[in-house]
Parts: structure tokens; sequence; C-alpha cells
């Protein structure tokens, strides 16, 4: 027979997925503190809520292993109640209520009020930009925006997310400055697409005027940006970015295929031409940026002769940063109409194509870092290294820093000199550079 867990009364936050499914469990953990409840994030605690995601089969696979892992821990007695909530939640709601019904609640990705009713606390509207944030103290996601109006045919981001809603620059820049009094000094903008961002508020886009404003605040010292759209892009944000020291000359730019034919069936309102201008003008107004960007191979009838057009498009471009996915066909997008023709095998060879050629582009670019120096910012230690990142380098998907901790130590969240001694395809090694 199961009985009561003797523990008292603390939630456990379980966040999958994306940056943005953080800065939700942030938000959550923040009204729950508020509450004067026993939160933690992705450790013991009676009472579960899991934070899902629903963008790709993979992703949903460890959102349903998660909640059948917490719902036997209840069935054993080791918990006491789950809750779910995120995007997988958002997205198949019905579905999940029959299929695991011993889930206590499940919630979408707009319930938080709902959500927080069940765990006996009360949505507090006053606690604007107030969260109880999980990464290094150094640096912290800052959301600009939610949901996505493109019509990005393999892309089921708007069914869970809605459509896109900027957040006022006051809002934000009065986020950030919390966001400073707690030691934070690199702030990651995330939204799904940057690019967007004012057009509902302001009518139109202002990314510029929003790094204009953050650049402001006292404390901050770097600004990343994540996630921008090629079409519409506002080249004002290049001008901010050359002339702003904390702005980081870096962006992250997911492009998904070069093809004609696979960029117009995926309906991304841009073609080869349009979008390699775009890169040279980056380039061109940014001499020395970093550019991040992600693909998708094996995409309903993408030939071999489409693929390899990416991947010489891949070679000639030299991305400083890339990733690459292999299509996985959602339901209710408007590619699910199409078939999924491309073997898993096929695709899975292909990305790692990609990204073996990725590979030996990053070692090359690497190499002429040895010799320099560069201003990292110290996340973490690790073994016997402490761990870095230059202004190029995003949190847990870039290259890396390290540091011999048994001949050196540097201050984990300062900001330290580090002179590149060698380096590897994704890894660089230096040494701190005394003043």
């Amino acid at each position: 027979m199961r009985t009561k867990t003797l523990k008292k009364n603390k939630i456990n936050v379980v966040t999958l997925g994306c940056s943005k499914n953080v800065y939700d469990s942030e938000v959550l953990m923040g009204q729950l503190r508020a509450n004067n409840k026993e939160v933690a994030h992705e450790e013991e605690g009676n009472v579960v809520v899991i934070n899902t995601c629903g963008f790709i089969a993979n992703a949903k696979e460890e959102s349903v292993n998660t909640i059948l892992e917490y719902v036997q821990k209840k069935e054993a007695g080791d918990v006491d109640k789950v809750f779910v909530t995120g995007c997988l939640s958002e997205r198949y709601k019905p579905d999940l209520e029959k299929e695991i019904p011993n889930v206590d609640e499940y919630f979408g990705t707009s319930d938080l009020p709902n959500l927080l009713k069940a765990l006996g606390a009360d949505y507090k509207h006053e606690l604007i930009g107030e969260r109880l944030t999980t990464t290094p103290k150094n640096y912290a996601y800052l959301k600009i925006a939610e949901g996505c109006d493109r019509p990005c045919s393999f892309c089921a981001i708007p069914l869970m997310r809605g459509k896109h809603r900027s957040k006022p620059i006051e809002e934000l820049v009065s986020e950030s400055e919390k966001l400073a009094a707690k030691g934070v000094k690199e702030l990651i903008l995330i939204a799904q697409d940057l690019t967007y961002y004012g057009l509902d508020l302001y009518k139109k886009r202002n990314l510029a005027e929003l790094l204009e404003a953050l650049v402001q605040v006292e404390g901050i010292e770097w600004i990343r940006l994540h996630y921008a759209f090629p079409t519409g892009f506002p080249m004002d944000v290049l001008e901010v970015m050359k002339r702003e020291s904390k702005v980081c000359n870096y962006i992250d730019i997911p492009l998904q295929h070069i093809s004609d034919a696979i960029l117009k069936s995926m309906r991304r309102g841009t073609t080869k031409a349009k979008t390699t201008q775009l890169l040279e003008d980056f380039r061109a107004a940014v001499p020395g940026m970093a550019i991040r960007t992600t693909l998708i191979v094996g995409y309903p009838g993408e030939t071999e002769e489409d693929f390899n057009t990416l991947k010489e498009w891949v070679r000639e471009m030299r991305f400083e940063r890339l990733g690459c996915f292999t299509y996985s066909h959602e339901e209710n997008t408007h590619a699910y109409s199409l078939t999924d023709d491309v073997p898993e095998d096929i695709k899975q060879e292909r990305a790692n194509e990609i990204m073996e050629l990725q590979s030996q582009i990053s070692w090359e670019l690497n190499q002429e870092k040895v010799g320099k120096t560069f201003r990292c910012i110290i996340d973490r230690k690790e073994g016997n290294h402490f761990v870095g990142r230059t202004e190029f380098d995003s949190p847990d998907v870039d290259n890396e820093v390290l540091i011999d901790a048994t001949k050196h130590y540097v201050k984990i969240g300062d900001f330290v000199d580090i002179e590149i001694t060698e380096a590897s395809d994704f890894d660089l090694y230096g040494v701190p550079v005394k003043p």
C-alpha cells in the first residue's frame, strides 16, 4: 500500500527543452518563492512540476519518459504529486490525460496562474521580472517576446506558444536591472524570433532601440542575441552591435536550409541568393562577428542535389558555429501533408556529414585563435579545469575555454583575459594574462 512521504512540502521543478523553458521555470519558481513555498530546481521534492518540450520527436520522447519516471515514483510513494506544464502539455493535453492519467493535472504554456493555484499559491502580478535563476550567477536569459507569427512549414511552435507578443522596453529594462543587482553580467536575449520584436507594440521592428536601452543598465557587460530570423532582419541592430561594446559580436540566426526548392517548401520567405547576401552584409557591417546557425536535413523532398547544395554552401560560408538536426514530421504543421520520404538512416547520415564538415571548419577557425588573448567570462569549475567563454560563445551550445585549475586560479563569475595556447575543434585551452 502506498504511504505518504514524510518530507515536508518541497516543490521540485524539472525543466526540459530550450532556454525559453528555462526562463518559464525560473518565473514559476520566483512566484512560488514569493508565496513562501519551498522550491528547488531538479532536486528532491515531494511535489514535482515537469516543464516539458514538445518541439521535435526526440524532445517529446524525453518529456514523456520523464513524466513516466515521476509517475512511477508517485506510485512507489517517493513523491506525492506530479504536475505537467509546458509545450508538450499545451499540444497534447487530451492525449496525455488519456495515456498517463496518474498525473495530478496538466497545464499549458499560458496556464501559470492555474498551475500556481494547484500548488497552493497565488499569481502575483507585481512580480514582473522576479525570477529564481537556475543558470550560473554571471548570466541569465531575458525573454523579450513570446510566440511566433512566422508560417514555417515544419514548425509547431505557434501551435504551442501562440502569436508573437513583445514585452515593453521598460519592463525588460526593469527586469535587467533586477538581474544586474543579483550579480548577472551577461544577458542572453531570447524569443522565438528576436527580429520581430516590437512590431505588435511599437508598429516597427524595435530590437535596436531595446538594445540601446539595455546597454544603459549598470552591471550588465555583455548582451547576446539568440534566434533571429533572416527575413526582414533589421539592419540597424548591426549598427548598435558595432557601436556598443556591451553588445556581443555574435548572432544566432537559424537558417534551416539553403536549396531554393526546400526554402520555398519550408515557407521561409527567402532564397539562397538573399540569405548569402544577408550574411555578407553582416560580416561587412561587423567584421569578426561570430555567426551561429542551425540547419535541418532530411526535410520532405530533399534530394541528394539539395543536400549537396547545402553542404557546399556550409563549406563556403565557414560559419563560426553550427548545429544540425534531422527533420521531424510534426502533426498539424503544414509540412505534415508532405510525404516524409527521406529514410531515417539517410537523414542521420546527412546530419553527420554536415557536422563532420563543420568540425573541420571549427578546428581551422580555432587554430587562428592560438596566441591571441580574449576577454572571457568564467562560468564554472569542472574537474581540473575552470570553464569560460569568449564573447563569440554562448553557454551550452558553443566553444568553451578551458583553464588548467591545477596551475591557475580564476574567479567564477569574473571576466578574465585569457591567452589561447592550444585549440581543438570545439574547445580552446588558455592561461590567464597577468594584468
